[in-house]
C-alpha cells in the first residue's frame, strides 16, 4: 500500500498482466466527472428556470381568467401549478446532491469481471450514485447499492454479489481508495491488502468533531454485515465501547432507505435516544448521507404521553443521581426487583388474576326492568380478547340491546350513563394507580411500591404502570413507525421491552453495551431483550476503534472487558496525577485545560461522577475560562470546545482528551462507580488524565 501509485502499475490475475491507470489518469478522471457534474447542475438551473416561469404563467393565467373558468379548467390549471412546484423541488434536491458530490465525488473503485464475460467494469463508489443521461452510463455508485457491497466484503480476487436476478459472482481486478476533498484528490491508496487500514488510522487519528459523521469510507467488513442486514426483523447490536455501534445503526437505517425507498420514508421511522444532547451530536448523520432527518423522542416524553400527561414522575437522570447520592437499600432493592423478567411475567399473570376475581357481576334494574347479574357476567366473559376495560362500555351497550330487544323501551341518556356507571363499579377496583398498587399488595410485597414526596412515581414504576395501563385498556400500535431505532439498549429493563413491543411492531434496531451500564441494577443484555421480544437476531461488535491502545489497555483493567479487541493506534500512555488538597486538584485541572486550548484538537471533556460534582467543578472552572460548557439534563445541544459534564450524560459522546476528576477511593467505591469509571475513560480519543487527592481508586490498576 502506498499514497503514490506509479502511473502504470501492472496487477497480475490468473496470469494475465493488466495495465491500470494510475494517479495521473485518475486525477483527469476526477477533472472529467466534475466537469460532468457541473454541466449537468447548468442543465438542472436552466430546468428550475423554465419551471419557474412556467408555474408563474400559470398562476397569472389563473389570476386572470379565473371567472370565465369552469370548476374543471380550474382544478386543471392548479394540478399543472402544483405538479410544476414539486417538479421544481425535485431538482433543487437533485442539484444539492450533485453539489455535494462534486466536493466529493466518490471515495472508493473497484474493477469487475464477471465470469463468463471478456469485459471489466470499473465501479466509482461514491455517498449518492451519478447516472451520466448523455452517455447512459452510472459514473457513481451509491455506496449502499449491492454491487458496491463488494467494496467492503472483499479484496481482489474471486467476489460476488447478489442482484435482483440472483447471486453475480466474478474476480475483483483493481481496488483502490481515495481521499477527495473540495474536489481535489489529495491521495490514492491500493492494495492487495485490506486498503481500509491505512484510511482507518488517518480518520482515527484526527481530532474530533461536534457531530457524528458518516463513516461509508471506513466501513469494516463485520459492520457492512450489519448495516445490510434485511433478514432480522428485531435486530440487536452488542457493541463495547468505541465499536461504532450508534454509527453502523444509522448506517443501517440509511440503507433501509434506500433499499425500500419506495415503501419507507424517514417519516416512517423513529429513535428513541437517551437524552437531546446525544440527539443532537448524532443529528447530522443521515444528512450527510442525504437522508432526511429522522424524528426523534426520548424514553420519558414518550412515558409522558402514554400516560396522557396525567401523572408525575422520576425520569432515568433523576433516579441515576439518587442511586450515586444516597445509600438507599430499599431504593435499591425497589429498582432490582422491578428489572426482571421474572416481574413482567408477575404483572401478567396479576392481569390474569384480576380478570378472574375482581368483576363482580349484579342484578341491575333500570326504570323498572331488571337485568340480571348471571347476563351482564356473561356478556363480560364473552368479551375475553377486549382489554378489561374496554369491556366496561361494551357490557353497558349489550345491557342497553338486551332492554331494547326484550322490554321494547328507549332508555334515556341519563340512564345509559347510569347503566355505564353501575357495569364499572362491578370492578373493585378501576382507576390504573390503584390498581398498580394492589399489584405488590398481591405479590405480598407492599413495601416495593413507594412513591416520593407529592406522590411522584419511582422511574422504576412508569413503564410497570404503562405496561399495566395498555393490557387494561387497550392502545392502538403506531403503524406509521415502520422502524424503530432503540440506542443504550442496556439502560432499559424487560417491562419497558414488553411496552415497545405492543406499541410498536416494526422492525427494530437495538443497540447498546451491556458494560455500560449508569444503573447496573435495572440494565439488561441481549438475552434479556431476546426473552420480551422473542424472534430478535443478536451480532456483537468487539473491535474498539475510539481510543489509542494505551487508553483501551488502561480502561480494559477496570471493567475486565477481556472480550474487547483493539485497533493499533498508539499514544500516550493515560496520566493518573495525585494532587495534595482539592484547591491543587483544580489548579491542575485549569492547567490541563489551559494547555489543551493551545493545541489543534477540538473538545476536551471533564467527566464527573455525578451532576453535582460537574455542576460545582464548572463554578470553580468558569472563574477562569468563560468558554466552559456545561451540560445538563436540560442541555439540548453538543458542540467542541471544553465541556464539563456527568457520566451519564457523556456516554455515547466522545473528545479528543478526557480528564476523570476525584478519581478517590471514596469516590469511585462500589461495583456501580467501577462501570462509570470505564465509561468515563472511554470517551476519550487520543489523551486521558485521572486526578486524585489522598487515596486513588482502588479499580486503577496500573502497569
Amino acid at each position: 500500500m502506498n499514497k503514490n501509485s506509479k502511473d502504470n502499475n501492472k496487477v497480475s490475475l490468473n496470469n494475465k498482466t493488466i495495465i491500470n491507470p494510475g494517479e495521473q489518469e485518475e486525477r483527469g478522471y476526477l477533472a472529467g466527472i466534475k466537469k460532468k457534474l457541473h454541466d449537468t447542475i447548468t442543465r438542472i438551473d436552466r430546468q428550475i428556470s423554465r419551471h419557474a416561469r412556467e408555474v408563474k404563467e400559470f398562476k397569472e393565467y389563473l389570476w386572470e381568467n379565473k371567472a370565465g373558468m369552469d370548476h374543471a379548467e380550474k382544478v386543471s390549471v392548479r394540478q399543472s401549478v402544483e405538479q410544476g412546484a414539486l417538479t421544481g423541488e425535485a431538482a433543487l434536491a437533485k442539484k444539492k446532491r450533485l453539489h455535494k458530490l462534486i466536493r466529493s465525488p466518490y471515495f472508493g473503485r473497484i474493477d469487475f469481471s464477471e465470469h463468463g464475460r471478456d469485459d471489466r467494469l470499473p465501479i466509482y463508489i461514491g455517498i449518492h450514485s451519478y447516472f451520466d443521461e448523455e452517455d447512459n452510463l452510472n459514473l457513481i455508485h451509491d455506496w449502499r447499492a449491492p454491487v458496491s457491497g463488494m467494496f467492503y466484503d472483499f479484496e481482489t480476487g474471486e467476489a460476488f454479489y447478489r442482484s435482483p436476478d440472483g447471486e453475480i459472482n466474478g474476480d475483483i481486478l483493481l481496488k483502490r481508495q481515495y481521499r477527495i476533498r473540495e474536489g481535489e484528490m489529495e491521495f490514492m491508496l491500493e492494495s492487495d491488502l485490506n486498503i481500509h487500514d491505512e484510511l482507518l488510522q488517518e480518520e482515527l487519528s484526527k481530532a474530533s468533531d461536534d457531530k457524528m459523521k458518516n463513516i461509508v469510507a471506513t466501513i469494516q467488513r463485520d459492520q457492512n454485515a450489519i448495516i445490510r442486514n434485511e433478514i432480522s426483523g428485531t435486530l440487536i447490536i452488542q457493541g463495547v465501547a468505541g465499536s461504532g455501534k450508534t454509527s453502523v445503526a444509522l448506517h443501517r437505517i440509511a440503507f433501509l432507505l434506500y433499499r425500500y425507498k419506495d415503501t419507507i420514508t424517514s417519516r416512517d421511522i423513529l429513535i428513541l435516544s437517551p437524552n437531546k444532547v446525544f440527539a443532537d451530536y448524532i443529528a447530522n448523520v443521515l444528512p450527510e448521507l442525504g437522508e432526511d432527518k429522522i424524528p426523534e423522542k426520548g424514553m420519558e416524553e414518550l412515558a409522558a404521553e402514554l400516560l396522557d400527561h396525567k401523572f408525575r414522575f422520576q425520569n432515568f437522570f433523576q433516579q441515576v443521581g439518587q442511586l450515586l447520592e444516597k445509600d438507599d437499600e430499599s431504593f435499591i432493592g425497589r429498582i432490582r426487583f422491578k428489572a426482571t423478567f421474572e416481574f413482567l411475567n408477575k404483572l401478567n399473570q396479576y392481569l390474569l388474576h384480576i380478570e378472574n376475581n375482581y368483576f363482580q357481576a349484579e342484578d341491575m334494574i333500570v326504570k323498572r326492568y331488571p337485568v340480571p347479574g348471571w347476563f351482564i357476567e356473561e356478556r363480560f366473559r364473552a368479551l375475553h380478547r377486549v382489554p378489561l376495560f374496554r369491556r366496561f362500555e361494551r357490557v353497558a351497550r349489550d345491557v342497553e340491546e338486551n332492554i331494547r330487544i326484550y322490554y321494547q323501551y328507549e332508555i334515556t341518556g341519563a340512564e345509559r350513563n347510569s347503566i355505564r356507571s353501575g357495569v364499572r363499579k362491578m370492578f373493585r377496583i378501576t382507576a390504573i394507580r390503584n390498581l398498580y398498587k394492589d399489584l405488590f399488595e398481591w405479590l405480598g410485597k407492599p413495601e416495593m411500591f413507594k412513591t416520593a414526596k407529592g406522590s411522584i412515581l419511582e422511574y422504576s414504576d412508569v413503564f410497570p404502570l404503562i405496561y399495566l395501563k395498555i393490557r387494561l385498556e387497550g392502545i392502538s400500535a403506531l403503524d406509521r413507525v415502520k422502524h424503530l431505532l432503540v440506542d443504550e439498549m442496556q439502560d432499559y429493563t424487560p417491562v419497558q421491552y414488553a411496552v415497545l413491543g405492543l406499541l410498536f411492531p416494526c422492525r427494530k434496531t437495538i443497540l447498546g453495551d451491556a458494560g455500560q451500564s449508569v444503573n447496573p441494577y435495572s440494565s439488561s443484555n441481549s438475552s434479556e431483550i431476546q426473552k420480551a421480544l422473542p424472534g430478535a437476531d443478536c451480532v456483537e461488535l468487539t473491535k474498539s476503534y475510539r481510543s489509542t491502545c494505551e487508553i483501551i489497555s488502561f480502561a480494559r483493567r477496570i471493567s475486565g472487558a477481556a472480550s474487547m479487541e483493539v485497533i493499533e493506534r498508539h499514544g500516550d500512555n493515560p496520566e493518573v496525577k495525585e494532587l495534595r488538597n482539592k484547591d491543587d486538584e483544580i489548579r491542575e485541572i485549569k492547567d490541563i485545560v489551559g494547555r489543551f486550548m493551545k493545541t489543534g484538537q477540538n473538545s476536551l471533556g471533564i467527566i464527573c461522577k455525578t451532576q453535582k460534582q460537574a455542576d460545582r467543578l464548572h463554578s470553580r472552572l468558569k472563574e477562569d475560562y468563560r468558554d466552559i460548557y456545561l451540560l445538563n439534563s436540560g442541555s439540548t445541544s453538543f458542540s467542541n470546545g471544553v465541556i464539563i459534564t456527568s457520566v451519564h450524560l457523556a456516554k455515547g459522546l466522545e473528545f479528543d482528551q478526557v480528564i476523570v476528576p476525584f478519581a478517590t477511593a471514596v469516590n469511585y467505591t462500589t461495583e456501580v462507580d467501577r462501570g462509570l469509571l470505564y465509561i468515563a475513560c472511554t470517551r476519550a480519543m487520543h489523551k486521558l488524565t485521572l486526578t486524585y487527592t489522598k487515596e486513588c481508586t482502588g479499580f486503577i490498576v496500573r502497569d
